[in-house]
């Protein structure tokens, strides 16, 4: 039996949550330009609720496209690419002139080689793992790195812009770099233990609503030490005890 194929117009649906995912990212550049952090950071959070909104909608409906997949690429560039750059510059960053700019444009850049490099090895590197930091989770680092700041004692202050050029270089070599993270798209380590993710979930949510400025971006360092952790630390040794399991027996 021929499998129907969807109607055109529910093609228009993931995109449509793209665009807004793309809306949002240019709403925050605005307000950036504005002055208005805070709202500029809630509207890149936004956008990755829509980011990861499209991808889903289109697999439910089978309307995955190779149109989708680059207009989604574009769509990440401007509210995980641009807009926490123009933020982290509008914020910190131009205190530094010339070097913030070339911090905000670095990371930038390598959020864009990052989507490239994502569009041409993704069906050879599976699904499990993502190569180099995801330009979404790069982007919800940085702001959640400016809600962050607003519990910093006065005495700290001062810190703010240094810690800003760092988080943005920092950001953006993960990005381009070879470090595994997990991509949360296979679910074995799930389905193996229920309970127990469940209750971890449910406690990481209850942290994030219940006090969302000071747990998020201690979150988001987890996840990215947990990738540095597994691709410097757990992946060599897995390595080498199969090289040892390969290796001939001697007499």
């Amino acid at each position: 039996m021929e499998k129907k194929q969807p109607h055109k117009s529910v093609y228009l649906l993931p995109n449509m949550i793209t665009t807004l995912s793309m809306f949002f990212g240019f709403l925050s550049i605005t307000m950036a330009m504005q002055g208005r952090y805070h709202s500029a950071g809630l509207a890149v959070l936004i956008a990755a609720l829509m980011d990861g909104l499209d991808g889903k909608v289109a697999r439910l409906t089978n309307t995955t496209s190779a149109f989708g997949v680059q207009y989604d690429s574009l769509a990440d560039l401007v509210a995980f690419g641009l807009a926490p750059a123009i933020l982290l510059w509008q914020w910190q960053l131009k205190n530094f002139e010339g070097i913030g700019m070339a911090a905000a444009f670095i990371y930038t850049a390598c959020g864009a080689l990052r989507l490239a490099r994502f569009n041409i090895t993704a069906a050879a590197t599976g699904k499990r793992f993502f190569i180099g930091l995801p330009i979404p989770a790069g982007g919800c680092t940085i702001v959640c790195f400016v809600f962050f700041t607003t519990g910093f004692p006065a005495s700290l202050h001062a810190a703010l812009p240094w810690m800003a050029l760092f988080l943005s270089v920092c950001t953006g070599i993960l990005m381009v770099s070879s470090v595994r993270y997990f991509s949360f798209k296979e679910y074995d380590l799930l389905r193996a233990h229920p309970i127990r993710a469940m209750l971890i979930f449910l406690f990481l949510l209850a942290l994030v609503v219940s006090y969302p400025r000071f747990t998020a971006f201690p979150l988001c360092l987890v996840y990215i030490v947990c990738g540095l952790v597994y691709t410097f630390v757990i992946l060599p040794r897995r390595n080498r005890q199969l090289l040892r399991a390969l290796a001939p027996q001697n007499d």
